[in-house]
């Protein structure tokens, strides 16, 4: 058991020599190798030199395409010009071949605006019921030399106790009615004319506002028009629900000589 521990030993510490000398013989041979082979330092060193790389490139030149252009026939100006013929129809029309003008339906895909609604113009004849009535009767005022009985009120001499403006005030409110007689002025004011009144009735009939001056008006005295306006307060009309709350109206009032 001994001897075997002693060769093993003796083994391991062999190897390890041979070791150790091969690897002093490897590092021997390669350092005369490198003394053999040239590798020395120069000095001075030698001159260095340049070398010029150039990386461009050169650009590809386009290829046009050869071949042959079609030739054209040759025109001979000598030779007349043929004309091709118009086509015409067998058969001859009564009237023109017109499309007819299109009209916009319901299905189109074109807008077409609404009418605008139109505000409703005030008939003169709602303003002046007698205007609608026609006089069969009435003498023309020109034609007869004294006044008869078919005149009428607003001509000279005329009958003013049964024409239409017979001196009476006349009050125009639309879709209302007076409740009872209009009250008239009191004026001592020796001064003819008309006072045209607006006034504003609410919906129980009361004159709340009244303005003198209206168009229509011939008198500028001051103290008719305050008579004008007073008895114009003082009218009243029939009660409406319907009416606005402040329906404009006009009262014409007839002054003349006393």
């Amino acid at each position: 058991m001994q001897n075997d521990q002693i060769i093993r030993l003796k083994r391991e510490r062999n190897a390890k020599i041979t070791g150790i000398l091969l690897s002093v013989a490897a590092h021997v041979c390669a350092l005369a190798l490198v003394s053999m082979s040239g590798l020395k330092y120069i000095y001075p060193p030698p001159q260095e030199q340049s070398m010029l790389i150039d990386f461009t490139e050169a650009p590809e030149l386009l290829q046009q395409p050869q071949g042959q252009e079609p030739l054209a026939e040759e025109v001979d100006l000598a030779r007349p010009v043929e004309l091709a013929q118009r086509s015409e129809s067998p058969f001859v029309a009564d009237k023109p071949n017109e499309t007819p003008q299109t009209q916009p339906d319901p299905v189109g895909d074109v807008e077409v605006p609404a009418p605008e609604p139109k505000e409703p113009a005030l008939d003169p004849r709602a303003s002046f019921p007698g205007m609608s009535r026609k006089d069969t009767t009435r003498t023309a005022p020109h034609a007869a030399a004294e006044a008869g009985e078919a005149f009428k009120a607003g001509q000279p001499q005329g009958n003013t106790e049964h024409g239409r403006t017979d001196g009476k005030p006349n009050a125009h409110v639309e879709g209302r009615s007076t409740v009872g007689n209009i009250p008239r002025p009191v004026y001592n004011v020796q001064e003819s004319g008309d006072v045209i009144v607006t006034i504003w009735v609410d919906n129980y009939g009361n004159v709340v506002r009244a303005v003198p001056g209206g168009d229509g008006t011939t008198v500028t005295d001051k103290a008719l028009w305050a008579a004008a306006r007073k008895a114009a307060l003082e009218t009243h009309f029939n009660m409406s629900a319907d009416a606005p709350a402040m329906q404009e109206g006009t009262i014409t009032y007839h002054f003349k000589l006393k």
